[in-house]
């Protein structure tokens, strides 16, 4: 299986409401969050201190880190405030079957 297709990396029901949870693919360390009943899937080291973004708060349309506060849009991954120097990239995703598939490749 390539990058560029589609790959199991979760449960939908392992996905809590306003809540992140890590994940490993590969060389690719995920967040998935849900919010407002839509999933999102995005790096999980902030590029600031590199702390697990999957841990942190969702607020308003954005993950926070848990240790300084970088807020990154769920939708684009951008920074939206705080110490981060770049904002994080961010991966599709679809649901089947009751299974969360992402795409690893850009």
């Amino acid at each position: 299986m390539t990058e560029d297709e589609y790959q199991f990396i979760a449960k939908d029901e392992e996905i809590e409401e306003g809540k992140g949870r890590p994940y490993v693919m590969g060389d690719h360390r995920i967040a998935l969050v849900r919010y407002e009943g839509a999933l999102y899937a995005l790096d999980d080291l902030c590029p600031h201190a590199d702390a697990s973004l999957a841990f942190g708060p969702v607020k308003e349309g954005c993950l926070i880190c848990p240790w300084h506060y970088a807020e990154f849009d769920l939708k684009t991954g951008e920074v939206m405030s705080g110490p981060s120097p770049r904002g994080i990239r961010t991966y599709e995703l679809k649901v089947e079957e009751g299974d969360i598939l992402i795409k690893l490749a850009k």
